[in-house]
């Protein structure tokens, strides 16, 4: 999940950040150790001429810094430069105690400040070798001040021959001791750091992930916590519910989902599977299922409860339409076997009461009656006829049909039959608009929804007749009754189901079997005027649609 890239571009900050450090540092330590001594000398009534060079040391440190701090920008070797500047650091204690006296100099601990940054910058071979530097540099010049070469900086054997080998030898023990100890630290230091900064990586990798996760699922994904206040809102459920997470947030759950169960309950009793509703700004009323479960932190507090749902309003709708084509097929295979059991019996009824009725010694009164019988079976016929119809309707002849033909046609009929004498007819569609469908069964189902339509209006109102190119090319029927109520929406293309005291209920069923014969399907919601809106919504592909 770590990239090389990733930690090598880590590593480089962490040496520049430490070198940035060590420069600060050191110019701290040799501010307050020349300064000091150069205070101390120049109080003093002794060595008042060690003042100068010390201030000089001074300057020059702080020169050093600055160009350092300078190319610190531009350089890319980080390792080689902190190699410099502990060779720089070496030489200028060398120098410090060259001018301070030698062997009888304070400033020889300096070396162990060397080798001590030197394991913070380099490795633990390169510190020991700083070491080694450290004891090469102060043993020369003890060697050298030894045998009276360092006149010129007034060095001479000062103190007795066995101190100045008990100094090497004492001072080389503590430099390789210092350097062995501070660079086992500083290894174990590097490594833990590495450590860290790759788990600290890994984390910002997971987090990454994570949110790219929550913000390209499909399912909506929201965090309530134990007070029951919306925490986390990701994009889907946005997309789903409409809201953003800026109206979700620290809003309370169960008022904004009061249709679904996210109270005291949710949290004691999480929840696998289940449905509720939710209605968007819009008005539009969806049914989400959905599911909840605790949620924990690293530690195993308590977050809340994560609730994750899905948009399952199309899907119901599809379940209904399934539900609907099954109880269609059952009534298909229903009226198969009745077929013939009714028609048989029910022909001969009404041939002997015709028989009968041609009789010459029938009164009257028998004759009336044989007359209703006749007309019941007549009735009962036609009933049986639609209802096969209905149930095993043919196999549409498609062809490339002009629907505004059909209109014409229809509306024709309709003028001759006494029932729409009332009403208005509306026809709302261009010359031409062609579709490819089968002619008659089309036109019988548009005469079954116009009969719909005025049996709804009681004989009186508006009948629109219109076409639409709104995606799916669609056939509308529009009338100015009271409308379809939500309650007996679901059930109006029941075969059966109906509202009128003497229907059928195979009217509206013997649309909807049509349209999904064709590969529509019919819908049904409020027109302009309040009244029953009834489209016809076709499927369009090469073979169906023609150009219109």
């Amino acid at each position: 999940m770590v990239t090389t890239k990733t930690l090598k571009n880590q590593t480089e900050n962490t040496d520049n950040r430490s070198l940035t450090w060590y420069l600060i540092c050191r110019t701290a330590v040799i501010t307050l150790l020349l300064g000091g001594a150069s205070i101390f000398y120049l109080k003093g009534s002794v060595s008042r001429t060690l003042i100068p060079p010390l201030f000089l040391l001074i300057g020059i440190s702080y020169a050093e810094a600055l160009l350092s701090a300078l190319l610190l920008k531009k350089i890319s070797n980080t390792n080689f430069f902190s190699q410099l500047q502990i060779v720089w650091d070496l030489l200028f204690v060398s120098i410090l105690i060259l001018l301070t006296g030698g062997v009888e100099s304070v400033f020889s601990f300096a070396y162990l400040l060397v080798i001590i940054s030197a394991s913070f910058l380099l490795s633990r071979r390169l510190t020991v070798l700083a070491a080694a530097c450290a004891v090469i540099l102060f043993g020369g010049i003890l060697d050298l001040q030894f045998f009276n070469y360092l006149h010129f900086f007034n060095l001479f054997r000062s103190v007795a021959d066995g101190t100045f080998f008990s100094a090497i030898f004492v001072h080389s023990v503590a430099f390789f001791l210092t350097a062995i100890l501070s660079g086992t630290l500083a290894e174990r230091w590097r490594r833990s750091e590495a450590q860290l900064q790759r788990k600290t990586i890994d984390y910002a990798e997971l987090e990454k992930m994570n949110r790219t996760i929550l913000s390209h699922i499909s399912s909506g994904l929201m965090l309530i916590n134990p007070q029951g206040k919306i925490r986390s809102f990701n994009r889907a459920a946005t997309d789903i519910t409409g809201l953003s997470l800026q109206d979700a947030y620290d809003q309370n759950a169960a008022e904004m989902f009061p249709g679904l169960l996210l109270g005291a309950t949710a949290t004691n009793s999480p929840l696998n599977r289940s449905e509720g509703y939710f209605a968007r700004k819009t008005g539009e009323k969806l049914i989400l299922g959905y599911a909840t479960t605790p949620a924990r932190g690293s530690q195993g507090e308590e977050l809340g409860i994560l609730v994750t749902f899905q948009d399952l309003t199309q899907l119901k709708k599809i379940e209904e339409d399934l539900k609907q084509t099954d109880r269609l097929a059952a009534v298909g295979r229903l009226a198969a076997g009745m077929a013939h059991e009714i028609r048989n019996p029910l022909a001969s009824i009404s041939g002997s009461v015709q028989l009968l009725m041609e009789a010459a010694n029938a009164q009257s009164e028998d004759l009336r009656l044989m007359g209703i019988v006749v007309k019941e079976a007549d009735r009962l016929n036609e009933l049986l006829t639609d209802f096969l119809g209905f149930a095993r309707p043919k196999q549409p002849q498609k062809e490339p049909v002009n629907v505004a033909s059909i209109f014409d046609q229809l509306v024709d009929m309709l003028a001759t039959d006494p029932r729409f004498k009332g009403v208005d007819i509306v026809q709302d569609y261009p010359e031409e608009f062609t579709l490819v469908l089968d002619r008659g069964l089309i036109l019988q189902a548009l005469w079954d929804l116009a009969v719909n339509a005025v049996e709804a209006m009681q004989g009186k109102g508006t009948l629109t007749f219109r076409t639409e190119e709104q995606g799916l090319p669609r056939i509308v029927v529009e009338d100015s009754g009271p409308g379809i109520s939500d309650e007996i929406k679901g059930r109006i293309f029941e075969p059966f189901f109906s509202t009128k005291e003497r229907g059928t209920g195979l009217g509206l069923a013997s649309v909807y079997s049509v349209v999904e014969s064709h590969g529509g399907i019919v819908t049904v919601d409020k027109g302009a005027t309040g009244g029953g809106r009834f489209s016809l919504r076709f499927a369009v592909g090469e073979e169906q649609r023609c150009q219109h």
